[in-house]
């Protein structure tokens, strides 16, 4: 087949036309042939099996009959009135219905010829059909035969307008018979003979009309497997690309700086995994590539020390470092924890937010430009084009997700070589998600807490042992404990029946009395020098109790803090849930994380709970995560447009990813640019992919 007839418009295929190929366009998305071959389908239906009406016995089953249709009469009802007419066959009888397009129905339907019908039984005083999928038997015998029927996307809108399922099928039909059904392969034919894969031409077609289960399952297999080669093939030679062809500034040297902090003025010994992950960022260092590393590490892994000894070797070398985080309170904290660090040493480093005044602005600035200035920590503010440095090698982002391409992009203009980007997140990120999504970047993976920390112990209490609760605040509180007081919402909900954060503030002050104890509230609405202050005091123990809502998700670390109590946790997701939790247990103290819900649960909101209960880590609480909401939902609308998948899934295809990200890095490794005869295939479906925008281009 040549495959420009893929390309062609739509509305050319015979049965479509003009107003159809709108429809098609605005619902499905279908402006070619291409798209509509693409389109798979969401399940199937056995229709190998033809019932006699006499062996029909359960209500809610799909059957399909043979026979005629008779007796077309209008009945009134309530509301309007429906159609209804007799199906009989030479065993018995059974009713169809209609409530709409009963005209078209009443007027088309030929009385003396059979029909096969396809439809949901209904029992009232005898079985009928409502709407049923109707065909003339003769066409029904021309129609292109298979094991079990697709069952394709649909939309409220494609049904008023009477393109059914039916039709979509005739549609796909027609293609098959305008193509031959014949498509060009896509995979190198090694490939497919080492996997035992079907050829593109049969997989193609037994995903639409199914010759037997087998067959549907070797299709599937063999469409997943290369829409997720490509993506791996993309991603793996988009880093290649990286270490290849951008250059990155070479540090050669563990100077002074890392030696001093690292003998003198660490403040714990490194865990395994530290050292671990500092080793593999020094050798990214160490070459001439940029280096494109996404550091994962749970909450209170240690994350910030890796950092600090990556900026240390960087100034080491003669080049300046920052560090960019989403929020003032967590770049603050990033900041008074790297000083406190570097205290004893003669190092520079200078807090730059969206409050920093005008006169330390242009202080700042002057200090980056003449190099005085060594380490860069603040927000958005530093990715503006008048932050100029004299000498950027390292720049870290920390809990990316929060920020754009565009934003990062930033970072890479601010010297002549791109400067080396470690990249951290706290958001552990399951490991297929982090192929599809981070497959470019190289990952490290801090898997262990610092010793002498103890896990957080979680339970699950209902409104009713709230008493309980009190009473425990008050035991920790006279241990000279601090206690977080999570709420969901800011103002009360009509719809939802959920406890408003200042009814909370409220029952909170009647509970535990001023002068005895003094409570901290912090709400999204605040204005940031109030919420500070807030803030400020619960970090100094002024106050015992801090009320807030998820504004304290990330970054606030307060050691002397024992116990997190999440009002309605069910409103929470298991990632926000582990998150809040990991504000508690950093210090040497048993800490305790306190999940308060009504008794009416859903089940997904007991297996979070359930999660939340049995396991701290977060690798383990992502993957549950995962299952529960889905890749697209789990990282947020900017990361899923690389999870528009056509046919896999990441979650339950999860060995075929491994086995295409395997075999896309072997072929990469041989031919990087797929310039050997063997590879040609990919390389010519590689390109048309990027011109159809369905895939970025790094090879070419």
């Amino acid at each position: 087949m040549n495959p420009s007839i893929l390309q062609t418009p739509i509305e050319y295929l015979k049965g479509v036309g003009a107003t159809r190929a709108d429809i098609l366009r605005k619902e499905l998305g279908i402006h070619k042939y291409q798209d509509l071959i693409q389109l798979f389908p969401n399940r199937y239906i056995d229709k190998t099996r033809y019932y006699k009406i006499n062996e029909l016995q359960q209500n809610g089953a799909e059957v399909q009959l043979i026979g005629y249709i008779s007796n077309f009469r209008i009945v009134e009802q309530k509301k309007g009135k429906r159609l209804v007419a007799t199906f009989r066959d030479d065993t018995g009888e059974i009713e169809l219905v209609w409530f709409r397009g009963q005209k078209w129905i009443s007027e088309n339907t030929k009385r003396d010829q059979p029909y096969v019908i396809f439809g949901k039984l209904n029992w009232y005083a005898g079985f009928s059909m409502a709407h049923p999928e109707m065909e003339l038997f003769s066409e029904h015998e021309k129609s292109i035969r298979s094991a079990m029927q697709a069952i394709y996307p649909s939309t409220e809108k494609l049904a008023q307008r009477g393109i059914s399922n039916r039709v979509i099928i005739k549609l796909m039909e027609q293609l098959f018979i305008t193509t031959n059904g014949r498509f060009a392969e896509s995979l190198p034919f090694g490939l497919s003979q080492e996997l035992k894969l079907l050829s593109k031409s049969k997989a193609m077609f037994n995903i639409h009309f199914p010759q037997s289960q087998e067959y549907l399952a070797r299709a599937q297999y063999r469409l997943k497997f290369e829409e997720l080669f490509y993506i791996q093939l993309q991603l793996i030679s988009k880093n290649l690309s990286r270490k290849t062809k951008i250059k990155g500034y070479k540090f050669e040297k563990v100077g002074a700086n890392f030696t001093t902090f690292y003998e003198k003025h660490l403040p714990f010994e490194l865990t395994s995994a530290q050292k671990r992950v500092i080793k593999e960022i020094r050798n990214d260092l160490g070459t001439s590539a940029q280096m494109n590393r996404l550091l994962q590490g749970d909450v209170g892994s240690g994350k910030t020390i890796v950092a600090l000894m990556s900026i240390l070797l960087a100034l080491d070398n003669g080049f300046q470092a920052c560090l960019v985080a989403p929020t003032e309170i967590l770049a603050t904290q990033h900041y008074n924890g790297i000083v406190d660090l570097v205290k004893e040493m003669e190092i520079e480093v200078r807090l730059l937010t969206g409050s920093t005044k005008t006169s330390a602005r242009k202080e700042i600035h002057q200090q980056l430009e003449s190099g005085e200035l060594h380490i860069l920590i603040g927000t958005h503010a530093v990715l503006e084009d008048k932050v100029t440095f004299q000498n950027l090698g390292l720049a870290i982002v920390d809990e990316q997700h929060r920020f754009g391409v565009a934003q990062r992009a930033k970072l890479w203009r601010k010297n002549d070589i791109p400067p080396h980007i470690l990249v951290m997140t706290a958001t552990p990120i399951p490991r297929t998600l982090a192929m599809s999504l981070y497959g470019d970047l190289d990952i490290s993976v801090i898997d262990e807490l610092p010793p002498g920390r103890k896990p957080i112990n979680t339970v699950h209490r209902y409104d009713s042992n709230r008493l309980k609760v009190f009473r425990f605040i008050r035991d920790e509180i006279q241990k000279g404990r601090q206690i977080y007081i999570v709420y969901p919402l800011i103002q009360e909900s009509e719809k939802l029946d959920y406890k408003d954060l200042m009814d909370g503030y409220e029952s909170i002050a009647r509970e535990f009395p001023a002068p005895d104890f003094q409570i901290s509230i912090v709400h999204g609405q605040m204005k940031p020098a109030d919420k500070d202050y807030e803030m400020d005091r619960f970090i100094k123990g002024e106050t015992q109790i801090m009320v807030a809502t998820t504004v304290i998700e990330v970054g606030v670390n307060v050691p002397n803090a024992s116990v997190m109590i999440i009002e309605s946790a069910e409103r929470f997701g298991l990632s926000q849930l582990h998150q809040l939790r990991g504000r508690v247990g950093r210090g040497a103290e048993q800490s305790y994380c306190i999940l308060m819900t009504s008794h009416k649960l859903s089940a997904d909101s007991k297996t979070r709970l359930q999660t939340m209960v049995s396991t701290n880590d977060g690798f383990e609480i992502a993957e549950v995560d995962l299952k529960l909401r889905g890749p697209g939902d789990l990282m947020g609308t900017q990361q899923s447009g690389i999870l528009n998948l056509k046919i896999a899934d990441i979650v339950k295809d999860n060995d075929i990813l491994k086995a295409a990200r395997y075999y896309a890095t072997a072929i990469l490794k041989k031919d990087p640019g797929l310039t050997m005869e063997e590879h040609q295939v990919i390389r010519q479906n590689y390109l048309q992919l990027n011109k159809d925008k369905k895939i970025w281009n790094y090879i070419s």
